[in-house]
């Protein structure tokens, strides 16, 4: 057998090469299970020990121990980094998990996750504590966000609705019974509808009810109208449809009866359908053009406030929308902003938006939302009460997308009869056209 020549060789390599640069933009998932984990693996085990040590994550042995590698092991003694626990690959980066020593906490391996991230050759590092004493660093060997593909088992359940993927390669889920109420803030065109697109396909399949409020005369939500139990179009629409407020108290008086709490404790069979408010522009609301409106703005915004307070424990969830919102709108806006617990902000036109919606939970996260590209819609910072906050891209969903869910969906739509006066109409869906059976009558003089 004769050997290959030396330029057919290289161009063996050189096509190898090739392809592997065409892999890792095209197909990056395989592109890192092939060659990018074994690597990143390997330069973590090599390196692990003399990356802690000048990232400053070690810290002095107990007296004891010191005592024994002297004495015993006659070594010289040396700082402890974290013990590695368990050390696993992903479709999408490594997990680690680390035994904190006695001395370091979790923020400060938060506060070094940029520095591993540069010395281990990966995406991003986050850092996240999963039991006290106990840290996982999920790292990423690829932007995950630049084509977002939701993992095949994050799937909408209970209350529970993936609707985004975290720059850690996990989904980012709305869990109403965990964060009951939501706002989510973004400039045009910056993916702020797309999240709410998500959203509505998301709880279509759900056994809840759907209520929308678009002031925008319905453009935006008049086509989940099949799967909407209520509609409002026009302020004076969503002042009669926060009549919620009388379904909310006759809820309570409910749970009062049967000396519980809150909605889920109640009997399956007593227990009301849970709803969701969907509130596309919130400054339409509160925005006045005479002293007319000024009476059904107080209506609006009191009964606002008045779900945001206390409409949890009934199982009734505002999720709102909007591009700017602060103390600007007029009274009650502040009040109205700190219920909504969880905060979704993505590319805004101004630093005064971005500290609207996360300055009051995560001031950390301010500076990354004014640096949203507007060539990346859709990428928007998440934060709630706790102070954690972290990237998160919507997938690309398209109103017919969400249209067709709501359709599929339809027969799941409750009988509320508080909202029953506010069902929107349903629109009759054309056939599509094509070739027809029956002739036309011939046409004579």
């Amino acid at each position: 057998m004769t050997d290959l020549p030396l330029w057919l060789e290289a161009a063996g390599a050189v096509s190898a090469a090739g392809g592997l640069g065409v892999a890792k933009y095209r197909a990056p998932r395989l592109y890192w299970s092939t060659v990018g984990m074994p690597v990143a693996s390997a330069r973590f085990t090599w390196t692990y020990r003399s990356v802690m040590d000048v990232c400053d994550l070690t810290v002095q042995p107990s007296r004891l121990r010191a005592f024994m590698v002297r004495n015993v092991a006659r070594r010289e003694v040396q700082p402890v980094p974290p013990k590695v626990r368990r050390l696993r690959g992903t479709s999408t980066g490594l997990r680690v998990t680390l035994r904190l020593p006695a001395g370091l906490e979790p923020a400060d391996v938060a506060a070094a996750s940029e520095r591993l991230r540069h010395a281990w050759g990966v995406h991003s590092v986050t850092v996240v504590e999963t039991k006290p004493g106990f840290v996982e660093l999920r790292m990423t060997g690829y932007d995950v966000l630049r084509r977002v593909r939701m993992p095949r088992k994050a799937q909408p359940r209970d209350l529970v609705v993936p609707v985004a993927l975290r720059e850690d390669g996990t989904p980012f889920v709305r869990d109403f019974r965990k964060v009951p109420h939501g706002l989510t803030l973004g400039a045009n065109q910056s993916g702020k509808s797309m999240y709410q697109r998500n959203l509505v396909k998301g709880l279509a399949g759900l056994p809840v009810a759907l209520v929308g409020i678009d002031c925008k005369r319905g453009v935006e939500q008049a086509g989940y109208a099949p799967r909407l139990s209520a509609l409002a179009t026009t302020s004076d629409d969503a002042d009669r449809l926060l009549a919620l407020v009388r379904e909310m108290e006759e809820r309570f008086d409910l749970i009062a009866s049967h000396g519980v709490a809150d909605l889920w404790e109640l009997p399956a069979k007593a227990r009301p359908v849970p709803v969701v408010v969907l509130v596309d522009e919130v400054a339409e609301l509160f925005l006045t053009a005479s002293k007319k409106d000024e009476e059904r703005r107080e209506r609006l915004v009191t009964s606002l406030i008045r779900l945001a307070q206390m409409a949890r424990a009934v199982g009734i969830y505002l999720e709102v929308c909007g591009q700017r919102f602060g103390s600007e709108l007029g009274k009650g806006a502040t009040m109205l902003r700190a219920q909504l617990t969880g905060r979704v902000v993505h590319r805004v036109n101004d630093k005064q938006t971005a500290e609207m919606g996360l300055g009051d939970v995560a001031p950390d996260a301010v500076p990354v939302v004014t640096s949203i590209p507007p060539d990346r819609p859709g990428l928007a910072v998440a934060a709630d009460a706790s102070g954690g906050w972290s990237r998160i891209r919507t997938p690309q969903t398209t109103p017919a997308d969400a249209v067709a869910a709501c359709r599929k969906y339809a027969h799941l739509v409750p009988y509320l009869p508080a909202l029953a006066p506010f069902r929107p109409p349903v629109p009759v869906v054309e056939p599509s056209a094509g070739g027809s059976l029956v002739r036309p009558f011939p046409v004579t003089e």
